[in-house]
């Protein structure tokens, strides 16, 4: 339908414009640039072509939109405001201000209509990609003729600086691989970053670049004022299927200020002169602040209005499908309800000590395979390296476009090529979406060339599960180039992410069960390449506390606790110990995060007063303390050569933690008074 305009459209955009000047201004704080010269394009957008209903900020099916220029973050908060979503305008006077619903930067699950969490440039347009491919694997997986239930857009505005971050360029390059139809890119392209104009840092051609990675291209030279041409090239985009597309578009960062086209409206408020300037030659009384016209809020109610019908309309035809689809229908509203599949618990592996010694990065794979039937919503990939990470079980099917003969949309397994960052960026995206649970798989020192895209996923709960293998010296003769040391300690500092490193097969099946049922967590499991026996002791329900006692004596001389690949040298030592006439305990903390939102009894109970505690790792010491009163690690990089001998080398070792145990027996024993349990604190 060609675009007509409408007298509100003028008043609307110019709305938007001096509302993004209020609201910086009364924060003393912002980025009120890249609002005002969006605004059209935003105008646009939202009032002819975005799918959603604001009252029901859920819908399934809505369109999706990422503003990956997250500091322009004013701009999307006006926009909800308008259209209706739960955010008043008193909430826009308290942008930036502690406890309000308008945060320095997009956060989801904080604001009503946020669907990702943006901020770090770049990892908006890779979410975007996530939530591309969701929608395309749902919708080839549950769609039927005559029932196009999955079949929404994802739009995301992004700038120079997105464009700049190397997980940009990874993520676009997998998304014209992909052919994903269902993703429009609308750059804002005004020649301005923090440094100033972009002649300083960034000359390439965009379009020639998203034209070699197999995007569908176009641009509008005049942003600021050709809403037609705006229209135009964004419908043209809805018409490509078979590729996504970026629509640069040429604007005027903060326009109508008097410092427009500078770098100087990027991330300051206008000065109090200027802002009355803007008004008044936008037709806005300058005295009054944080006005709208109720011609402006009646565009954006009918758009709301529009998105509701869509959705009631949906909702008919979801019934229809429910007669006519029953099994499908369930499986998709049990997934867009988040439940998990019923008892597929039982499905976990379990181990005794007769099993024979496997790599726990073998044993994922086992439970993988064990769950995969029951769980449709698990879709999967790796940075590749399927072949070690073995992420790829039997039956698989990969995610690609049907032409391509490799696989279909119906693909449940991501071939994410060397792409790290951008893996862990479109995790969150698929997450995001709804109805899925990703899972990527790396050498655990490589997620920490997708850290930003980590931290995401934890400060903005999803569930995204990283298979992360190679976890130690043990994987040997790659050398300290691949062999984490410190990269454990770094993922356990960050909030609301749980890092696992089972020992044995139970634990590794423990480690799923917890990682599966915590709906608004991130999880990464350290995963070894050596093989691991499977331990006396070790149960599922025990590891789930995320640590416990795996071998118990009364009068204890020494616990010694460890995690992962260690723990079988921790009972090694302890049985050396006890033929000298020690008694020993060893405790397994597989997880730390997950034991320590365990009970303060239980955790007592566990590492308890009375001896000292010893823990080791063959990696970093750094937050031991919390646990052990010594500590014994790897504060070194590691070295090239068979594992056994990196572990000889540097004492991990039965024999050798044995020597180190009696010193520290000695030592406490000669020091004298009561060992209290390093968990008895103040607070």
């Amino acid at each position: 339908m060609p675009f007509q305009k409408v007298a509100s459209d003028e008043f609307a955009i110019n709305t938007i414009r001096t509302l993004a000047a209020d609201v910086v201004a009364k924060s003393n704080s912002g980025h009120p640039g890249a609002p005002m010269g969006m605004a059209p394009v935003a105008h646009v957008l939202f009032t002819r072509f975005f799918k959603a209903n604001p009252k029901s900020s859920k819908w399934f099916n809505r369109d999706r939109f990422v503003l990956s220029n997250g500091h322009g973050c004013v701009l999307q908060y006006i926009l909800l405001h308008l259209l209706g979503y739960k955010l008043t305008l008193n909430d826009l006077k308290q942008f930036r201000q502690l406890d309000s619903k308008t945060p320095g930067h997009p956060e989801t699950g904080h604001t009503d209509g946020i669907e990702v969490t943006t901020g770090p440039l770049g990892q908006g347009i890779a979410n975007g990609v996530g939530l591309a491919i969701a929608q395309a694997h749902l919708g080839a997986t549950y769609n039927r003729e005559g029932f196009n239930l999955i079949d929404n857009h994802t739009y995301v505005f992004l700038g120079d600086g997105c464009l700049m971050e190397g997980v940009a360029s990874e993520a676009a390059s997998l998304a014209g691989h992909l052919r994903l139809g269902n993703l429009i890119a609308i750059y804002d392209d005004n020649h301005i970053s923090i440094d100033g104009d972009t002649a300083v840092a960034f000359t390439e051609d965009v379009e020639q670049r998203f034209l070699s990675y197999g995007w569908h291209v176009t641009h509008v030279d005049d942003g600021d004022n050709d809403l037609e041409a705006i229209a135009k090239a964004i419908e043209e985009s809805k018409q490509v299927t078979d590729k996504p597309s970026i629509i640069r578009l040429r604007t005027t960062i903060g326009y109508g200020s008097k410092q427009q086209g500078t770098h100087g409206v990027h991330g300051s408020p206008l000065k109090t002169d200027d802002i009355v300037q803007l008004k008044t030659r936008f037709g806005f009384d300058p005295k009054e602040t944080f006005h709208v016209p109720q011609a402006t809020y009646d565009a954006y109610h009918a758009a709301a209005a529009s998105g509701a019908k869509e959705e009631e309309a949906w909702n008919v035809l979801l019934s229809k499908y429910a007669e006519k689809y029953p099994k499908e229908h369930a499986e998709l509203t049990r997934r867009i309800r988040g439940d998990l599949p019923e008892n597929w618990e039982k499905s976990l592996p379990i181990y005794t000590p007769a099993d024979p010694a496997v790599a726990s990065r073998k044993l994922s794979e086992i439970v993988l395979t064990a769950i995969s039937p029951v769980f449709p919503e698990l879709v999967g990939g790796s940075a590749d390296l399927t072949g070690s990470n073995l992420t790829r079980v039997k039956g698989a099917e990969d995610f690609q476009h049907p032409d391509t003969k490799l696989g279909s949309y119906k693909g449940n397994y991501i071939r994410y090529g060397v792409r790290e960052h951008a893996m862990g960026a479109i995790m969150n995206g698929l997450h995001a979406y709804g109805g899925i649970i990703p899972f990527g798989g790396t050498f655990l020192n490589f997620v920490s060339y997708a850290a930003g895209a980590v931290r995401l996923s934890a400060l903005s709960g999803h569930q995204v599960i990283w298979v992360a293998t190679h976890d130690s010296i043990g994987l040997g003769e790659d050398g300290p180039t691949h062999q984490p040391i410190e990269t454990v300690a770094h993922l356990r500092a960050i909030p609301n992410l749980v890092v696992w490193r089972p020992a044995d097969g139970n634990e590794t099946s423990a480690a799923y069960l917890v990682a599966l049922k915590s709906r608004h967590a991130a999880s990464v499991l350290a995963l070894s390449r050596q093989n691991l026996p499977n331990l006396e002791g070790s149960t599922i329900e025990k590891a789930a506390r995320g640590g416990y006692v795996l071998r118990e004596v009364e009068g204890e001389d020494l616990t010694l606790i460890s995690t992962g690949s260690e723990v079988a040298i921790a009972v090694e030592a302890a049985k050396i110990l006890e033929n000298e006439g020690l008694k020993i305990r060893v405790v397994s903390i597989p997880a730390w995060e997950v034991f320590d939102a365990q009970d303060e009894e239980y955790r007592l109970s566990v590492l308890r007063s009375g001896a000292p505690i010893l823990s080791f790792e063959a990696m970093s010491t750094q937050g031991w303390a919390k646990y052990s009163h010594e500590q014994f690690g790897l504060n070194t990089f590691g070295l090239s050569g068979p594992y056994q001998k990196v572990y000889e080398r540097f004492g991990f070792t039965g024999p050798n933690v044995a020597e180190v145990g009696k010193k520290v027996i000695a030592f406490y024993k000669k020091r004298g008074g009561e060992v209290f349990s390093p968990l008895t604190k103040a607070f």
